[in-house]
C-alpha cells in the first residue's frame, strides 16, 4: 500500500510530504530478522507515543541488511524525533538482546547512500577525522 507524496496544509492546499531517511545499526550476537525488528519498532513507537504518535510517523523500512546489521528507515519529517527515540528504546527484538543506534539522518535516500559509500563514517556514525 503506497501513501501519497502529498499532505494537507492550511487552507486545504496540498504540499509535498517531507521525509527523512535514517541509517541505524543493530549490535547483537545474532541479528534478528526484518519481521521481528519491524514488530519491535512499532511496539516501541506505540509504547512511547501511543497510537496517535504511531499514526503520524509514515514509517517504512527501505533496506534491512541482516548480515551487516544496517537498516534504512523512512519516516515523516515531523516524526523524526519520535522514530529516533523509539529506535533507541529498543533493547530486545524477539528473544535477542540488542542495542540499536542511529548513525545518520538525511533528507534524501540518494544523499544517505552517498554518505554511506564515502567511507567517512565510523561505527557510531561520526565522520572520521583525517
Amino acid at each position: 500500500m503506497s501513501r501519497s507524496l502529498y499532505s494537507e496544509e492550511e487552507w486545504g492546499l496540498l504540499a509535498r510530504a517531507r521525509r527523512r531517511y535514517i541509517l541505524a545499526k543493530i549490535n547483537a550476537e545474532k541479528i534478528p530478522d526484518r519481521k521481528d525488528f519491524e514488530k519491535a519498532l512499532w511496539g516501541s513507537i506505540i509504547r512511547l507515543f501511543g497510537e496517535y504518535g504511531a499514526s503520524q510517523v509514515d514509517l517504512l523500512i527501505i533496506e534491512y541488511n541482516q548480515e551487516g546489521g544496517y537498516i534504512i528507515i523512512r519516516c515523516s519529517h515531523a516524526a523524526l524525533p519520535i522514530v529516533r527515540a523509539s529506535i533507541a528504546a529498543i533493547t530486545k527484538v524477539g528473544d535477542e538482546e540488542v542495542a540499536i543506534y542511529t548513525l545518520l539522518v538525511s533528507g534524501t535516500i540518494k544523499a544517505l547512500r552517498r554518505k554511506m559509500a564515502s567511507g567517512t563514517l565510523t561505527d557510531r556514525g561520526r565522520e572520521k577525522s583525517g
